[in-house]
């Protein structure tokens, strides 16, 4: 294949994938290899007769192979010919192994990307360019085929990513590895063979030597199908992703770092969906890709569409847990389980009072009879309003304790706050979290959104009226 054609291709690609932008920095990653040296000479004919670009080359020496000194100095004088800028750097990736624990391409992938990254913060680059090939994304769908993956594990590599603020892009992801060669032997451009990549030590290695060739056996164009289930699965894949965002905004509530949906309406979803948006709230809470697991996906799913109501908790791991509490399915640290303690006292009223430890503000406002004046309809169940002039001062607004109780407005005598709170199915999760106000008599007067007491009604007599909110901070 002709230089042109292949830069016609990729520069249809980066038009539909929006991978550059005149005049951008990109840091293009060069091994030596047939691929990166076709996309480094791709790129430059691009930035040289159809778009400004700003172009460093960028080399990893990993120093595992008596040859990486001769391949360094190919790729910096290849450079030098094409008057790119170039960098490089050695990294040493048998000690990082002992550090980190991880194998042999993990650990050189791990300090490649480290180096990329930092060479494109140096150089204000917008992105970094890497010769991943359609070759490349058929081995990486057919591998997570074999783990176990999901739809989203089906699309493979994306063309572009970002990756600690910096954009990763691969323009020759369409393209397969038989044309990039032949761009190098037609153009007469020099490249390496690294021969790690015949062994079949490596997972990568063993399914693009003997699993896809034996694959072929039963379609010889097994390659191009995979691409092929990447591309319909990118595009299926992008339409749940927005189906399940519009879902996250329409039925979960998120205050602080708790995430919570009713069981009824998660119940009506596609079990699609569900998985979806299971899988959405875990991705906000942590970027731990073991938490969004299919089977602690699944067993999630299951214990929330069980027939039977229940009242459960799971332990998710890195320090968040998922609860079923009557209707209430609520995702949050671990940390909010333990009990919230503060007191606050008011000596008089205060516009307003931010309680930090539950993420709340009290605001307090008296208004004269003819100011404003409230039905009980007309009040949210975080409202309440008193006879200023009745109420005991100091008010104080602090945690539940145990002993509680309530002379409620419409009910004889007084009844314990814990029962309140079961009687109107509050989750046991959150009753920590739910104030209580008490007047100047230790009279408990209002639960904010739950009860008001008999305490300080507003009658026909009432000259000062005291309205009290309680919101989120």
């Amino acid at each position: 294949m002709r230089m042109h054609l292949l830069v016609e291709h990729v520069l249809r690609t980066a038009e539909e994938q929006g991978l550059w932008l005149p005049h951008d920095t990109i840091i293009v990653a060069v091994s030596g290899g047939p691929d990166s040296v076709a996309l480094l000479h791709i790129m430059h004919e691009i930035s040289q007769r159809h778009m400004p670009l700003k172009l460093i080359c960028a080399h990893v020496h990993h120093g595992f192979r008596v040859e990486s000194d001769e391949e360094a100095l190919m790729v910096e004088h290849m450079a030098a010919k094409l008057d790119i800028p170039f960098v490089m750097e050695a990294v040493d990736v048998p000690a990082y192994m002992i550090k980190s624990g991880k194998g042999t391409q993990e650990a050189a992938r791990d300090k490649r990307y480290e180096f990329l990254i930092k060479t494109a913060m140096k150089y204000g680059a917008r992105s970094i360019a890497t010769a991943h090939h359609a070759d490349d994304q058929a081995e990486t769908v057919l591998l997570h085929l074999l783990r176990g993956s999901g739809p989203s594990g089906l699309i493979g590599m994306k063309f572009n990513r970002m990756i600690k603020n910096v954009e990763l892009i691969r323009p020759l992801l369409r393209i397969y590895k038989t044309a990039l060669v032949d761009v190098c032997e037609n153009e007469g451009l020099v490249y390496a063979i690294d021969e790690s990549n015949l062994q079949t030590k490596y997972r990568r290695n063993e399914i693009r030597l003997d699993i896809l060739p034996f694959l072929g056996q039963y379609n010889g164009q097994i390659t191009q199908a995979l691409n092929q289930l990447s591309n319909v699965m990118t595009a299926e894949d992008d339409y749940m992703e927005q189906a399940a965002a519009k879902l996250y905004h329409e039925l979960v509530r998120k205050v602080g770092e708790r995430f919570t949906f009713s069981v009824s309406s998660f119940s009506d979803l596609h079990v699609a969906l569900q998985r979806r948006l299971i899988k959405l709230i875990l991705n906000y809470m942590s970027v731990d890709s073991e938490l969004t697991d299919y089977n602690k996906i699944e067993t999630l799913r299951d214990a929330i569409t069980q027939k039977a109501p229940s009242t459960w908790s799971r332990d998710l791991g890195g320090g968040f847990v998922c609860i079923q509490e009557y209707d209430v399915v609520t995702f949050q640290p671990k940390s909010f389980m333990q009990r919230v303690r503060y007191t606050y006292q008011l000596n008089a009223v205060v516009p307003e009072l931010k309680v930090s430890e539950i993420g709340k503000i009290l605001r307090m406002v008296v208004y004269s009879r003819e100011q404003k004046s409230w039905s009980r309809a007309e009040l949210q169940g975080h409202e309440a309003v008193f006879d200023a002039d009745q109420l005991s001062l100091p008010l104080t607004l602090r945690c539940r304790q145990d002993g509680d109780t309530m002379k409620v407005m419409g009910l004889n005598g007084s009844k314990k706050v814990k029962d309140i709170l079961m009687d109107d199915k509050v989750p046991p999760s959150i009753r920590a979290q739910i104030p209580m106000i008490v007047d100047g008599n230790n009279q408990m007067v209002w639960i904010p959104g739950i009860r008001r007491s008999i305490h300080a009604p507003v009658n026909q007599h009432t000259t000062s009226i005291l309205h009290m909110s309680l919101e989120d901070a």
